[in-house]
């Protein structure tokens, strides 16, 4: 993940050197992924962006038509399906010869919050393991060029977050923040079961309170997640509910679409 003061750095270095610029939105958070500070800065500079709705097969069509609405130009696709891969090289390419001309060569930054699945993207569009992926944050450490075929050319960058941004329950879910290094997870927790309720508590099979530090003990009980002496280790439990959310275990995208 770029840290705060690298975030503009690394922005202005890809809008500048690019001919097309990517939005990639998470299909579950499409709202929450979205990254209005480089939205206004790509227009600003005048540079064609394409919206790129990735794990497209984590959701119901309906919500994808929803996106294709109110997103545009918006791409659909899956690294799991291997779907949306053509779409996005046509539209890529319609989207440079609209703004330059016909062109041998365009570059395209990549663009999204972290794990949002840049580098499952490219190794889907190149056909092979051309950038390493991994489920936790902050994996991508630097810039890099990477050739797609012989007119395509990607910049791949770390993840990078809005300016200031601070909500960390939103970055928990949308697995910015690797649950292994959060700061009082149960804390984490029980605000993300306010701000979904019944979400977390129908997938561990918990009635649903208004106390939610209850709840957390209820389902570290239920679990056998304990201290010594039979104290519900809420910590350790928050921990794993975390973790069960970033593995998509726990789908909370349900909350999203209501």
């Amino acid at each position: 993940m770029a840290k705060t003061k690298n975030f503009w750095k690394i922005v202005n270095h890809v809008i500048r050197n690019a001919d097309v610029l990517l939005m990639l939105l998470d299909a579950r958070f499409v709202d929450e992924t979205r990254n209005r500070e480089i939205e206004a800065k790509v227009r600003s500079m005048r540079k064609p962006l394409i919206y790129v709705i990735t794990k497209a097969d984590l959701v119901p069509k309906k919500k994808l038509e929803q996106c294709k609405r109110s997103l545009s130009p918006s791409v659909f696709v899956s690294a799991k399906d291997r779907s949306g891969r053509d779409r996005l090289k046509e539209s890529i390419i319609r989207e440079a010869n609209r703004f330059y001309g016909s062109t041998d060569r365009i570059n395209v930054g990549v663009l999204g919050y972290p794990n949002v699945g840049k580098s499952s993207l490219i190794n889907m569009l190149k056909g092979r393991h051309s950038a390493s992926t991994s489920s936790i944050s902050g994996h991508t450490k630097k810039v890099q060029l990477l050739k797609i075929d012989r007119k395509l050319y990607f910049i791949d960058t770390p993840g990078v977050l809005p300016y200031m941004e601070k909500d960390d329950v939103k970055h928990a879910f949308t697995n910015v923040m690797d649950y292994r290094k959060a700061k009082d997870p149960d804390l984490l927790v029980v605000s993300m079961m306010r701000r979904m309720p019944g979400v977390i508590e129908t997938y561990y099979g918990v009635p649903v309170e208004e106390d939610k530090e209850k709840t957390l003990e209820t389902i570290a009980l239920k679990r056998h997640v304990l201290k010594k002496g039979g104290i519900p280790d809420v910590v350790r439990m928050s921990i794993a509910i975390l973790k069960d959310v970033q593995a998509d275990r726990i789908r909370l995208r349900v909350v999203s679409e209501s």
